[in-house]
């Protein structure tokens, strides 16, 4: 959980309901990152709402802070552009450090070394249902490296030349990374085809559909992030200074990088797990599974995304990995 210290409340919140549907039966550590020191009262409140070992992890500057390499004058001027415009979080310099730390450091903290898997946590989430299984168990028996739940469309005044860098870089790096187009989900990317008698809601500059996994919730592989692979992908996207300059979000950057670098079948859906990040929440429309895992979510309300006009995750499901619709025995 990357985390500040007034945001205890929502820390612990999260917390609860993490435990209460899954950790409790399996007791795992919960590792939290600031860029300033925990309070005591931070460390101790956390520490008793954990079933398992809890860690604390000061951020070096370098990982955080915007890098000396940008130009400050441009980077004001773009910013009070996108303030002007009322570009969500575009007046916000600490909201850009914690984008480009999301997208290119988080796994590189001295912490997480020790770790293959990772299971993001925000403050002010909620877990509806329990859980049916271990998804650390899953991604790894499944040869899984990337795992979502929510798949909705990006806000293009944020991105508007992220697109443009990401083609440079397939034509620049693509055969030294080895992009396999033909096993990739480049085209979960690209697809603006009707979806039933849904039409593509973003009318995008560029050929990026603007779809991306809400990376508020995410289970991943670790030594995926670490690899050459992506550490080249991320570094000559960070080189043209969009972090910075426009407000390219980790959600979109962890989306191309996993659709471009991995077998589309790497990645998976959890569509067993019920959660909420406001705005939006996902819930299961099975009433078996409903019941069967206890779920507290109405998945007729508006909030429950999964397969609203806004939501990319049919696009998924045609360009990804597939949907299965009945429970695996």
């Amino acid at each position: 959980m990357l985390v500040r210290n007034f945001e205890l409340p929502g820390a612990l919140s999260s917390m609860r309901s993490l435990e209460d549907r899954f950790n409790k039966d399996y007791n795992y550590d919960w590792t939290f990152l600031n860029d300033v020191p925990f309070t005591e009262e931070f460390m101790e409140a956390t520490t008793a709402m954990a079933s398992g070992k809890t860690q604390y992890g000061l951020i070096p500057s370098s990982d955080w802070d915007r890098p000396n390499w940008i130009n400050e004058t441009l980077f004001n001027i773009r910013l009070q552009l996108m303030e002007e415009k009322k570009v969500l979080y575009g007046g916000s310099k600490s909201y850009r450090n914690m984008c480009r730390f999301n997208s290119g450091y988080f796994f590189r903290q001295e912490l997480l070394e020790r770790y293959d898997y990772y299971f993001r946590v925000e403050p002010d989430v909620q877990y509806h249902c329990d859980f049916p299984y271990d998804p650390f168990r899953v991604m790894r028996e499944g040869k899984k490296k990337y795992g979502f739940v929510i798949a909705v469309h990006e806000y293009e005044d944020t991105i508007p030349t992220l697109w443009d860098t990401v083609e440079d870089y397939i034509d620049v790096k693509g055969e030294e990374d080895q992009i396999d187009m033909d096993r990739n989900a480049y085209n979960f990317l690209t697809d603006i085809s009707v979806m039933g008698s849904i039409m593509p809601v973003i009318d995008a500059n560029s050929d990026y559909n603007l779809c991306h996994f809400w990376s508020n919730f995410e289970i991943g592989d670790l030594n995926f992030f670490r690899s050459d692979r992506y550490l080249s992908f991320f570094e000559y996207l960070d080189s043209k200074g969009g972090f910075y300059y426009e407000r390219w979000g980790d959600a979109p950057v962890h989306t191309i990088g996993a659709s471009l670098l991995l077998d589309r079948d790497e990645i998976i859906h959890f569509d067993e797990i019920a959660y909420t990040h406001a705005p939006f929440m996902t819930c299961p429309m099975s009433y078996f599974m409903r019941l069967d895992q206890r779920c507290q979510c109405d998945y007729r309300s508006d909030r429950n995304v999964d397969i609203k006009y806004h939501s990319c995750l049919m696009r998924w499901w045609k360009n990804g990995a597939g949907k299965s619709f009945l429970k695996p025995i």
